[in-house]
């Protein structure tokens, strides 16, 4: 079947390493619809696909891919992306359990809803969601088995190592890749993690400043919550969302 050229236009490809490329695919439009909140986000999807592949090649390739066994990251966009001067963004780590199903274990689930919220009030942004960082990168079966040691009383930090992986595995070299096709300005990052950061600066990337984004403590994600602040280095500040009480509770031992 002949793909037409409304549909290859909106291919590109940046080159990965000597061997592959990143295949960018948008933008696709993409209504959501969560509770009260109603908007529409422009969607891009990326693949990694072997260097030298034309995008009509690219394309007979997908029945063989099988891409239905792995996960592919995305982006939702809003906004002019591309030229406004002033955008924010959110590198977030796909969370299987927080994000599909609602879990309490974490706050994935509420600083992705956030972010979309931020960024739609904001004006433009960018939400990179990234499939291969479950678990901090160790897979969604592993964290199963790091989620029963947590509850034998192991912080996230130390399941991660019970099980051989280091505390976090996650790069963002891919998404980074990425950012820079669709966006040359400086941005705004969406992050308590320093690691990010660190990560967009090593790449030689423009991170203006970034926005801390706290908040959803509870009783069953404050253990998992004051461990990303005493042994990942997450920031806590007086701006980032959180208000009196949760911040005191981040503070406090564990009962």
């Amino acid at each position: 079947m002949k793909i037409n050229d409304t549909v290859l236009n909106k291919i590109q490809f940046t080159k990965r390493n000597e061997k592959e490329n990143i295949s960018v695919v948008g933008p696709v439009r993409l209504p959501i619809k969560q509770g009260d909140f109603e908007v529409t986000f422009q969607w891009y999807s990326w693949q990694e696909v072997a260097a030298g592949l034309s995008k009509e090649q690219m394309i007979e390739q997908l029945p063989q891919m099988n891409l239905a066994f792995g996960q592919q990251s995305s982006v939702l966009v809003y906004g002019d992306f591309k030229n406004a001067d002033d955008a924010i963004v959110r590198m977030h780590s796909i969370c299987h359990t927080g994000d599909i199903f609602g879990s309490q274990r974490c706050d994935c689930g509420y600083q992705l809803h956030e972010s979309m919220k931020m960024i739609v009030e904001h004006g433009c942004g960018a939400i990179f969601y990234l499939a291969n960082h479950e678990g901090r990168g160790i897979g969604l079966f592993s964290k199963s088995i790091a989620y029963l040691l947590q509850e034998d009383g192991m912080d996230t930090v130390e399941a991660n190592h019970a099980l051989g992986f280091e505390d976090d595995t996650r790069s963002y070299e891919d998404a980074i890749k990425v950012l820079e096709v669709l966006r040359k300005k400086p941005i705004t990052l969406i992050t308590n993690n320093p690691n990010k950061l660190k990560a967009m600066e090593a790449h030689g990337l423009s991170v203006d400043k970034h926005i801390p984004l706290w908040g959803g403590v509870t009783e069953t994600n404050q253990f998992y919550l004051e461990t990303k602040v005493k042994k990942a280095g997450h920031i806590l500040t007086e701006k980032g969302g959180v208000d009196s009480e949760e911040r005191s509770v981040l503070h406090e031992p564990r009962a």
